[in-house]
């Protein structure tokens, strides 16, 4: 970091890390912002959720210099930027997520970018996965009856490439060009302070999944027009802390179901709701037909998966909801370890190349 943050300077970007089981990640995600960001004066905060893994430990014994918030309860995603933007003294807030490593300063580009169109409000990047293949995660489209439709049907799935069928992603989009989105992920999304203050920050009923398309969908309607670049590009790797597919589905629909409720007249939630409801059964139908037929134990073990997302419905059916939380708290079947975050370490390619550039 540069010293002038030490002298109690103010510095142009806070970064602002939500961590959770991800003690390996982590670390290479905080080494990587020290030697790619090199231009901007910034800060960085780390706010632990709970872990388990001596997340909390690793980080002060490497990095002293950082700011830690080390919870006693996980508090889900966005409570937690919440509570560390309050610390938060930069002019504008990095969300970044545990499981990505800076490439090629990519954090002073996106503020470069941002002081270039500072109307926007909202910035993002491109992201990548270790390999180098495109992550197309950085961004979305809104949701709308129609994506929901092709999501749950399996449309968007068949169809990736459609713009058509495959709206909220954009369709073959590589992410390669300035664009205007609807959505910046909160995996690397930068915002004006004044902006998030405006917004007051996440809203809390999203334990996690779905508060950056509230907060994106908020800011536009206050003027903000989230924009990618793709001149700042990170890897990012994804579902880290959760490496329970059932137990991710079902947060994720909990989420979109909630986003669903803040956003849409009573007709549309209905129909909405419907579908959502139908995607786990037509899945479960469809993979357990699959892996009679094939034999494939692939097959059996998604059909599996979804049907658990069924049978806990009652998690994910009306949104975050108390018991949604609660489970969420417990992860009832996530049995991660340091060794899952080490499984998923960063290759010594993909790191060596988040540091030269």
């Amino acid at each position: 970091m540069r010293d002038a943050i030490y002298r109690g300077a103010e510095p142009d970007i806070s970064i602002i890390i939500v961590s959770y089981n991800t003690r390996v990640m982590t670390l290479e995600c905080i080494r990587s912002v020290l030697a790619q960001t090199t231009t901007v004066l910034y800060e960085v905060i780390v706010f632990d959720n709970a872990s388990t893994d001596g997340s909390p430990e690793a980080i002060r014994a490497n990095f002293p210099q950082i700011e830690l918030v080390a919870s006693q309860e996980n508090l889900g995603f966005a409570s937690a930027n919440n509570i560390a933007a309050l610390r938060a003294r930069g002019r504008r807030f990095l969300l970044l997520n545990p499981d990505t490593l800076i490439l090629n300063h990519a954090i002073d580009r996106l503020y470069e970018f941002a002081d270039a169109n500072p109307r926007c409000g909202i910035w993002g990047g491109r992201t990548v996965l270790s390999d180098g293949r495109l992550n197309p995660g950085s961004c979305w489209g809104d949701a709308t009856l129609w994506s929901i439709f092709c999501f749950a049907t399996g449309l968007t799935n068949l169809k990736r490439s459609s713009a058509v069928f495959n709206p909220e992603g954009y369709g073959g989009w590589k992410r390669d060009s300035i664009r205007a989105v609807d959505i910046v992920t909160g995996c690397f999304l930068l915002i004006d302070r004044e902006l998030w203050k405006q917004l007051d920050g996440f809203d809390p009923e999203f334990f996690m999944y779905g508060e950056e398309a509230d907060l994106c969908r908020r800011a536009r309607r206050l003027g903000a027009c989230p924009t990618i670049t793709p001149a700042a590009t990170i890897i990012h790797y994804g579902q880290s802390s959760e490496p329970d597919q059932a137990e991710q589905r079902i947060k994720v629909l909990a989420g979109r179901i909630t986003l669903l409720r803040h956003h849409n007249s009573a007709p549309t939630i209905l129909a909405g709701k419907t579908l959502y409801m139908m995607l786990p059964l037509l899945r479960l139908l469809a993979y357990g037909a699959a892996g009679v037929v094939s034999g494939r134990r692939d097959f059996r073990e998604k059909a599996r998966n979804w049907r658990h997302v069924w049978q806990y419905r009652e998690r994910w059916v009306n949104g975050w909801s108390n018991v949604g939380v609660r489970s969420a708290r417990g992860n009832p079947r996530n049995n991660a370890s340091d060794e899952i975050a080490v499984a998923e370490h960063p290759s010594g390619d993909a790191l060596t190349r988040s540091r030269q550039g």
